[in-house]
């Protein structure tokens, strides 16, 4: 059967207090709703995806603008999850599977979900459980003596003995879409809310005799939904969690797995290192025997084998080649590329630059807009003046070329293969090869010159 999936994304998420609509508060640098459409196109049955929203939902549509594959529902009164399925139910055929999942419960995947696609066959409705030791406040399930689903008890109208029950219903359901039509149209809001309630349909399928399957998510953890920002901050966590042990099962030393955050798409090879508060972020590529130090930043990254990146790093939109030392305290700007065995120290920036194999720009330097050779040397206080405060302009120094340290290249320049530059020079003018090109003020020393002396006030 064609399965269709409907995320209800349209509650305003009050206790957030927040402008931005609740399914758009970022999990690991993703909405959360982006979590949940990710696990809902990775069910190999999914045929179509449909979303509901409501409060500020044009920011849900342009936060996702680009992806065809969603059907966008408005429902414009929010009269309840029933009424919300109804909305999107209207366009999907009567002999499709409906799933619903929900845009705030961002840790679901397609390991929980499976066993409930399995479970629940034609004719027939499936809802995903949770054993919780504590289950204040979620709704119990009491099932038969064939370990059927009979119904759904909410806590405020359980008794003593429902109370008990430690399995609770997640909101997570799967059933034929012809069936949800009828239910839904027979479904009322005679409630403390006024609310049409999905978890009503159980009821009327036990009515209509279909058998009522309760599948328990064997991950707990993946069924909580976020109300608040502390609620969204342990979900963070829960899913660094599953990231770093992930990682860790993949081959990747970890010095301490709860100070390590991905927050995108990470891929590596062997024997790769990653000290403390590391934060990879984008599209990151580690290569062999990668090794980055405590506190470093790593976003949009390529990086080749034997690389070492000291502390305080940070890394971003760049290609770092083969056996590069990076750090501490460097910083490597978009579209900075380093070839084999370059070296780049501490306090050293580089923005839009090639720099070649063998390279060192040890200390305190910047480098932008630049295309630098092979086993050329920048001292200390290098500065490529890059910036005329209207236009951008290239240096170009070539290879084994020797910078001296403190000394200022005024772009467009270049400094032709093995120069020497005199330290503390301002370069204007191209540099030719093989030659020692310096410029320097003379320096004088004047004998009758006096310190000043400060001044005492009077009272």
């Amino acid at each position: 059967m064609s399965l269709s999936i409907i995320i209800l994304a349209a509650g305003k998420g009050t206790r957030m207090r927040s402008d931005l609509p609740k399914v758009l508060h970022p999990l690991a640098n993703k909405p959360m709703l982006g979590h949940v459409i990710d696990c809902a196109r990775s069910l190999s049955e999914c045929a179509s995806l449909h979303i509901v929203y409501g409060h500020q939902g044009q920011q849900l549509q342009l936060a996702f603008n680009n992806q065809n594959d969603l059907n966008w529902h408005h429902q414009a009164k929010q009269l309840g999850t029933a009424h919300a399925v109804g909305i999107a139910l209207a366009t999907i055929p009567d002999n499709h599977q409906v799933l619903v999942l929900y845009g705030d419960v961002p840790l679901i995947t397609k390991h929980t979900l499976n066993p409930l696609l399995s479970a629940t066959k034609k004719d027939s409705l499936g809802v995903l459980t949770a054993l919780m030791d504590k289950p204040q406040g979620y709704g119990r399930i009491i099932r038969n003596a064939q370990s059927q689903v009979t119904a759904i008890v909410e806590e405020r109208d359980a008794n003593n003995l429902q109370r008990e029950i430690c399995e609770v219903n997640t909101g997570i359901l799967l059933a034929q879409a012809d069936f949800l039509k009828r239910a839904i149209d027979r479904i009322d809001n005679e409630n403390s809310q006024g609310e049409y309630y999905l978890t009503d349909v159980i009821a009327e399928a036990v009515l209509d005799t279909l058998s009522v399957y309760g599948v328990i998510a064997e991950e707990t953890q993946e069924t909580l939904g976020v109300n608040d920002r502390l609620q969204l901050a342990t979900m963070e966590r829960l899913y660094q969690q599953r990231q770093a042990q992930t990682c860790l099962r993949n081959g990747v030393t970890l010095k301490d797995p709860a100070r390590f955050d991905l927050r995108g798409e990470f891929s590596h090879g062997t024997d790769c290192s990653i000290d403390i508060n590391v934060l990879l972020k984008g599209q990151v590529t580690l290569g062999n025997r990668v090794n980055i130090g405590a506190n470093c930043v790593i976003e949009d990254a390529v990086i080749g084998d034997d690389v070492t990146i000291q502390p305080n790093t940070v890394v971003q939109q760049a290609h770092v080649g083969n056996g590069c030392q990076l750090g501490p305290f460097a910083r490597l700007r978009p579209g900075a590329i380093l070839q084999e065995d370059v070296r780049v120290g501490n306090f050293v920036e580089i923005k839009k630059s090639t720099v070649g194999s063998g390279t060192k720009i040890n200390h305190l330097s910047y480098v932008g807009d630049a295309l630098i050779g092979e086993k050329a040397n920048l001292g200390a206080g290098t500065i490529t003046c890059n910036y005329d405060g209207a236009n951008k302009s290239c240096t170009i120094i070539g290879d084994e070329a020797f910078i001296g340290s403190a000394t200022q290249l005024v772009a467009p320049v270049e400094i032709g293969q093995r120069a020497t530059i005199g330290a503390g020079s301002t370069i204007t003018k191209d540099a030719p090869a093989d030659t020692l090109t310096l410029s320097r003020s003379k320096q004088v020393s004047l004998r009758s010159w006096k310190r000043p002396v400060k001044k005492h006030r009077g009272h």
